[in-house]
């Protein structure tokens, strides 16, 4: 999935027993996983291994504040689904910084 096909999203899903998941684990809250879909640079890839009934990608971006962060989502009804988020390991920083 390239960045511009994400031009057709309206918006974001969360699920109810979802949503709160990713601040318990990883403190970060809603709010923030979704600003990363916004500011440059981004890096979405396809998810194959986890890609099943449902075409999974990841994503590397940053907050408002720098936050550096990966999150695998889907694309249900022109919105993204977050599916789980944490701040990027080592290498994935390594990866980012390149772009």
């Amino acid at each position: 999935m390239m960045k511009n096909q994400l031009t057709n999203i309206t918006g974001f899903e969360w699920d109810e027993g979802n949503i709160n998941k990713n601040k318990e684990k990883h403190g970060l809250d809603w709010w923030l996983i979704e600003e990363i879909f916004f500011y440059e640079p981004v890096i979405i890839q396809d998810d194959i291994r986890h890609s099943g009934e449902e075409k999974r990608w990841f994503l590397l971006g940053k907050t408002d504040n720098a936050v550096l962060i990966m999150a695998v989502f889907t694309v249900r009804n022109q919105k993204i689904r977050i599916i789980s988020a944490r701040k990027m390991n080592k290498k994935e920083r390594k990866a980012y910084e390149k772009a």
